[in-house]
């Protein structure tokens, strides 16, 4: 198997370092400098590549060795399990390694301590060969700055049944796009097919709110604030789709693997998924397959959600000119292309998603899927506030689920999620 898929998306473990154990910031580190000659030895951490891309790391490393002779770079590998814990024991006893692979959640406490490099300052010269979207990916709100080169993105388009469409009225080849669309489809859904069909299988995520429209954060990074009017309007909508049986009844409890039962046996019209997806319906549901339609993710703002993975250097790296250079490096257009033609990722460099790897089809799922994908990627952000723990996403969907149960109003649900994720903001 490839990385987890949780690890592909960035959907890493979320961290609250205690900045008491860092320090008070980078001002007794290194150099923000990176204009010097690049030379001395360096350590590389990735999170969990070293069984499926031992080879491609190696020659990596051995190319930018020769490129700049007097570096020599140790890479070093973390297994999944435990990386945020690593990350933040390294951060408190100063071992952090000078170049670690990050998620924006990941990076946000390392900045706020001081240990993160600011990329505008140390590399703002590579910013332009960034997607816009994937170069702010690791800033922090609160904070001036950017604390990671962006390396690899990933998205979700999303499968509708055709047939089902079609069943209720509405036309197959022209799925929603918005949440006004999919609330009138699936709602219409529901209505034609007594209650048994429902649309969606899964109940809003914070993605969904900033799909929406919603405003996650205030600008100084200090309060959530997705309890706004439009937030609460979301939410409303949502419960309506829950009372007409518009939302699936189980998806209270739903998994992505209980949703994509659901989507397989006709249960629910639309679902997530990856080109995996495919292949099954293929074999287990030929007749889904042959009704298979690919959209892009429903989205209020013109701009999709991306998940991107990072390329931190530490502020306090004793050799930052070369710190600097490898980080750019494992990241420039030529390296990331190469890693994406590896595994099922996408490259945050800009114009590389133009490459015919991206564009061309050729009649196979796989690349049908990519191509969906990396068209929708171009102008992708990162609805994933970087602030908001795991803690965070349970608090709110606890709440979701009590205003969908018709326990409390939608305005006090999103009211007791924002003051529980403020509470655990304040605690970091």
């Amino acid at each position: 198997m490839p990385m987890s898929r949780r690890a592909l998306a960035a959907a890493a473990v979320a961290l609250v370092l205690p900045l008491s154990a860092c320090g008070s910031g980078g001002a007794d580190g290194g150099s923000t400098d990176a204009s010097g000659k690049v030379e001395g030895d360096i350590t590389f951490q990735t999170w969990n590549l070293r069984a499926n891309f031992t080879p491609y790391f190696d020659g990596l490393i051995a190319d930018f060795e020769k490129k700049y002779p007097g570096t020599r770079v140790k890479w070093i590998d973390q297994p999944a399990e435990g990386y945020a814990d690593k990350l933040s024991a390294d951060a408190a006893g100063g071992t952090l390694p000078d170049v670690v692979n990050v998620s924006p959640d990941l990076v946000a406490p390392l900045a706020r301590a001081g240990l993160a490099m600011d990329l505008d300052k140390a590399a703002g010269a590579y910013k332009s060969e960034y997607l816009q979207g994937a170069w702010a990916g690791h800033q922090v709100p609160g904070m001036t700055g950017t604390y990671a080169f962006p390396w690899y993105l990933n998205t979700g388009p999303l499968f509708y049944n055709k047939a089902l469409f079609a069943k209720a009225g509405i036309n197959p080849d022209q799925p929603p796009r918005t949440y006004d669309e999919l609330f009138a489809d699936a709602l219409q859904m529901a209505r034609r097919s007594g209650g048994k069909v429902a649309t969606l299988a899964n109940v809003p995520t914070i993605e969904d709110f900033g799909r929406y429209g919603v405003t996650l954060m205030n600008k100084q990074g200090t309060a959530f604030a997705f309890n706004d009017t439009k937030g609460v309007e979301l939410l409303a909508k949502y419960k309506e789709l829950y009372d007409a049986k518009a939302l699936d009844p189980q998806a209270l409890t739903a998994t992505p693997e209980s949703s994509g039962k659901k989507f397989l046996t006709g249960a629910v019209a639309m679902n997530p998924g990856s080109a995996l997806d495919l292949d099954n319906f293929k074999k287990n549901a030929p007749s889904l397959y042959r009704n298979i339609g690919i959209t892009d993710q429903i989205t209020s703002t013109g701009h999709v959600n991306m998940y991107v993975m990072g390329v931190m250097v530490n502020s306090r790296t004793k050799h930052t000119p070369a710190a600097v250079a490898f980080a750019h490096f494992v990241t420039d257009a030529q390296n990331q292309m190469s890693f994406a033609k590896k595994v099922a990722i996408f490259p945050s460099t800009a114009g590389s998603l133009n490459d015919p790897y991206f564009t061309k089809e050729d009649g196979t799922d796989e690349t049908r899927m990519r191509i969906a994908a990396a068209k929708s990627l171009k102008t992708a952000v990162n609805y994933t506030p970087v602030l908001f723990s795991d803690q965070m996403k349970t608090a709110l969907r606890n709440e979701v689920a009590k205003a969908l149960q018709g326990k409390e109003s939608p305005r006090q649900a999103l009211d007791n999620a924002v003051n529980a994720a403020n509470r655990l903001l304040q605690q970091g």
